[in-house]
């Protein structure tokens, strides 16, 4: 019994094995199906290559032992559009690519040139001597060479007549005008309005030309003036478009003047290369071995090579290695750093306290490097074409360059032009076309009431009132002349 049962138990396992085997067999041969009708291929079928890259904020950096930034998000999107994948090493020297003293290249250009990687994906300057020994597509991000700043690295001494600076000269000019023709306009209407001066042999008239001038400068204080006050409807238009005039002004000056003292690139004492070569506060320097430097060494520029003199003469204090030491550099000392603008806008969206002098000079692009004569080459070039025009470069760029300071202003102060305050000024011409007018329409009915009076034309009337009020001491010299003869 015992021996039967255990025969049965025997032949139930070897059963069972046998089925798990064939079920095992059959699902092998369905994946070897699905690989030969599947057109892209699993993932071990797909070509494989090793990419070189560098370590810089923000295009490779290292976050939980794993490779992220704006250099990584390219490769993925390039390996999901040509179907490949990839092994990412960082770079064993440190360093971009450039000639060394016994002739080899080094860096990223030296490891493709020795075929231990395939591509380059990094912030790699195509320069001519790089074109040489390797391939490059299509530039994925535009550059150039700029200056990287502390903005309280140096005190600019404000200038002494630094009020006048809200306002251009034309402006200046324009508001001086303005004034005169104003006060003049209140002169000439305080003289001509009989409700302002009604008996011109015997009263007085209190706008004369200095107390109008002095009228006009009270509106401009926002001082009031006790005497002397319109009594005229011409003169009190003028009055009232002239303080609309200067409170608007006022308004205008106050708001430029105050964003002129917030603004940190006005005073920011280094605006071009060449100011950087004149000062002697500031040490200078670039990336050692970096296209920066050579291209600053091979320019005919005469500020360009007084800057690669200074460089190359202090190589051993000013030349830095890497990208982070010179931020950190510029944060700590006197020290500005001359490197890639793209590079140098990241730093100062990140650190608030730096800025990018507005000079950008050799412009360039990163390019993905190549083997010479890769077949990678041209669809690395189209890939990167196509990522351009769906706007997915453009995506990246604003993702990894997000700014901490976006709440301030990048935009550069200027002065203000007189073409901003053209309505301005037009509103006050009409005013005093207005007032002018009002005076003339006075003078004429006065002068028709008189005529009525005593019988004469208004007309004449009308050309005596003015040679009075605007001859009133050639008038009396001449009546008084003519009593003299008739006595005699």
């Amino acid at each position: 019994m015992d021996r039967g049962l255990h025969f049965m138990l025997c032949v139930i396992t070897t059963m069972l094995l046998l089925r798990e085997s064939s079920h095992t067999g059959t699902s092998k041969n369905g994946d070897a199906g699905s690989k030969s009708t599947d057109p892209e291929g699993p993932e071990e079928d797909l070509p494989t290559l090793t990419v070189t890259t560098i370590l810089e904020d923000p295009y490779v950096m290292v976050r939980s032992a794993e490779l992220e930034g704006y250099c990584i998000d390219l490769l993925k999107a390039l390996a999901a559009m040509l179907h490949f994948s990839y092994k990412v090493k960082v770079v064993g020297d440190g360093q971009y690519g450039a000639i060394s003293s016994k002739g080899n290249w080094t860096g990223m250009i030296g490891e493709i040139m020795r075929q231990e990687a395939d591509i380059a994906v990094a912030p790699l300057t195509v320069t001519s001597a790089r074109e040489e020994v390797v391939s490059f597509t299509t530039p994925f991000l535009q550059t150039g060479i700029g200056i990287l700043l502390r903005k309280d690295t140096i005190s600019q001494e404000m200038p002494l007549f630094h009020f006048l600076a809200p306002f251009s000269k034309e402006t200046w000019t324009g508001l001086l005008f303005a004034y005169v023709l104003t006060c003049l306009c209140l002169f000439l209407v305080a003289r001509l309005s009989p409700c302002e001066w009604n008996e011109p042999k015997n009263e007085e008239n209190h706008f004369t030309f200095l107390n109008s001038l002095w009228f006009g400068a009270g509106a401009l204080a926002l001082q009031g003036v006790v005497t002397p006050r319109p009594r005229a409807l011409s003169v009190r238009v003028i009055a009232a478009i002239w303080w609309l005039f200067t409170i608007a002004l006022l308004a205008a000056y106050i708001a430029n003047f105050t964003a002129l003292l917030s603004s940190g690139s006005e005073q920011l004492p280094i605006q071009t290369f060449e100011d950087l070569v004149k000062q002697r506060e500031l040490e200078f320097g670039t990336l050692d071995g970096s296209s920066t430097f050579y291209f600053f060494k091979n320019s005919k520029n005469p500020i360009h090579q007084l800057i690669y003199e200074y460089m190359d003469k202090r190589r051993d204090y000013v030349l830095v290695k890497t990208y982070q030491e010179a931020v950190q550099r510029v944060m700590e000392s006197n020290y500005a750093f001359i490197g890639e603008s793209v590079s140098q806008d990241l730093a100062a969206a990140r650190h608030c306290n730096l800025i990018r002098a507005p000079e950008v000079i050799g412009a360039r692009g990163f390019g993905i490097a190549t083997t010479k004569a890769s077949l990678w080459t041209k669809k690395l070039s189209i890939a990167v074409l196509k990522l351009r025009e769906s706007g997915d470069l453009d995506y990246l760029r604003n993702k990894w360059w997000e700014s901490s300071c976006l709440h301030k202003s990048r935009d550069r102060w200027s002065p203000l032009q007189p073409q901003a305050l053209g309505g301005l000024f037009l509103t006050l011409a009409i005013g005093l076309a207005l007032g002018v007018i009002a005076a003339v329409v006075e003078l004429s009915n006065k002068s028709r009431h008189t005529a009525g009076h005593i019988k004469k034309s208004c007309c004449s009337i009308f050309t005596e009132e003015i040679c009075t009020r605007l001859h009133i001491k050639e008038n009396t010299r001449q009546s008084q002349e003519t009593s003299g003869k008739a006595n005699a």
